[in-house]
């Protein structure tokens, strides 16, 4: 009977540490859903704030002199459905910590900031007004932005063609807000790259050439499509901008002025009119490019961007530093990637699945016609032939356009020879020519019809030429 009686109160002492448990566990479930919903009723203030200050932002925007509604998107309503979503559908997103790999990125992309936000520049030059104020010949002109960014300790900064425009003089501001004075001393009008010097003849400016931060210019020759990049400059005016994507495409010919530029890098990453000239960067915070122009039909960033690829900057810059020009290799002629309607047109017997450039147009002792090349020729009933597809260049293969016109500018100068294995009736012909300096591309610009933006560039991309 002993044994049972103690039993029964051991079974009951149990029981008891049991129900004390649980009631605790109740209690502390109780206090922790208590606490959660003040954090969830906190987010329900803030997700219903956020549309407030978002509608102001737009409406702030919409109403500046630089910036107009059709240039930006409107974050109101997406800011409402997220805070929405994520209050209701999936409230627990709002304690949710960040990821590792967020957290770490977020923290490079600080840190590749602050490291060069020195380094890039705004840049300002004024440009006449359409229609001059006869009342007031004083009236002041407008003002053209675009980026740049610091290429050594001399003062040198490195922008596009196309934001200096034709000014002598430039005004370059810092993040700090200090404004210089700068020469344009070098310009390559056809790979749309320039160089300013930052005016030394003042005591305030022989300070800031000791403690510039010269960007370091990495090799873009190292990029792969997917690889992360970002952008930086002051797109519409807003200074100190960061915007991230990826590569797109590499080796992309990029319509200049009368001539193509090659080797180009695609980039999701957003450009707007006064990005062009900014760096960008890869994720060590080296340039890999400068961001140029922008393919869309509406002035405004469609994720399509492009960028000069750093080593047609590491090739190009040097000459305008020294010489203020660039002397590219010309072999004078146009042509096209092979397609399969040109193919047909092909005489003699023609291989299967043949790659090349279709020859078009030959300049009139150039080196290509001194070489004995063939263009693409019409006979009386107005039917065009096509001319030599050239598939090799100095032992290369040639697949199409790009390839032929990233060759001779990355790899070839002036006064160099270079061989053509060009197909022709049939058969493979090997021809020697002597690049020699390509023409100035004036003749080929073609006069404004408009005067220009306010926010120069980056410029739409036409239909592509060589």
């Amino acid at each position: 009977m002993a044994t049972y009686k103690y039993s029964f109160f051991n079974f009951f002492l149990v029981m008891g540490i049991r129900t004390a448990i649980v009631m605790v566990i109740t209690v502390s479930l109780a206090i922790s859903m208590i606490m959660q919903g003040k954090v969830f009723d906190a987010n329900n203030a803030i997700g219903q704030g956020l549309p407030n200050v978002a509608t102001a932002l737009t409406y702030t925007q919409n109403n500046g002199k630089t910036i107009t509604g059709n240039n930006l998107e409107q974050p109101s309503s997406i800011v409402t459905q997220q805070s929405s979503s994520d209050t209701i559908q999936t409230p627990f997103k709002n304690i949710a910590l960040p990821s590792i790999a967020n957290t770490t990125q977020s923290t490079n992309l600080r840190e590749i900031f602050k490291q060069v936000e020195n380094s890039v520049v705004q840049i300002t030059r004024k440009i006449p007004t359409s229609t001059p104020n006869t009342l007031n010949p004083q009236t002041p002109n407008a003002t053209a932005l675009g980026s740049g960014f610091v290429y050594d300790n001399q003062g040198h900064i490195i922008t596009n063609g196309h934001v200096v425009g034709d000014a002598k003089i430039v005004d370059v501001t810092f993040v700090n807000g200090n404004r210089y004075t700068a020469n344009v001393i070098g310009t390559d009008i056809s790979g749309d790259i320039a160089v300013l010097q930052i005016s030394q003849n003042s005591t305030q400016q022989r300070p800031l050439l000791s403690s510039l931060k010269p960007l370091v210019i990495g090799y873009s020759s190292g990029l792969e499509v997917g690889d992360q990049v970002i952008a930086i400059g002051n797109p519409f005016g807003l200074s100190d901008t960061m915007t991230t994507g990826i590569v797109s495409g590499v080796g992309r010919l990029l319509p200049g002025a009368g001539f193509s530029i090659p080797n180009a890098i695609q980039t999701d990453a957003p450009i707007n009119p006064g990005n062009s000239g900014g760096p960008l960067l890869n994720m060590q915070g080296q340039v890999v490019g400068m961001n140029t122009a922008i393919l869309s039909g509406t002035d405004t960033f469609s994720g399509i961007g492009f960028a000069i690829s750093s080593n047609t900057i590491t090739k190009t810059v040097p000459s305008l530093v020294e010489k203020g020009s660039y002397v590219h290799p010309y072999l004078g002629l146009s042509g096209a990637t092979l397609t399969s309607d040109l193919a047909e047109n092909l005489t003699g017997p023609s291989e299967i699945n043949l790659k090349g450039v279709s020859v078009d147009t030959i300049t009139k002792n150039g080196p290509a016609d001194k070489a004995g090349v063939h263009g693409s020729t019409m006979d009386q009933y107005a039917k065009k032939h096509p001319g030599d597809i050239i598939i090799g260049v100095d032992g290369h293969n040639i697949t199409n356009i790009d390839d032929l016109i990233s060759y001779i500018d990355q790899h070839k100068s002036a006064g160099e020879n270079i061989t053509l294995t060009v197909y022709r009736n049939g058969l493979s012909v090997d021809l020697k020519a002597t690049l020699t300096a390509r023409p100035s591309p004036l003749p080929f610009l073609t006069t404004r019809s408009t005067p220009p933006s306010p926010i120069p560039g980056p410029p739409q991309i036409p239909l592509p030429h060589s």
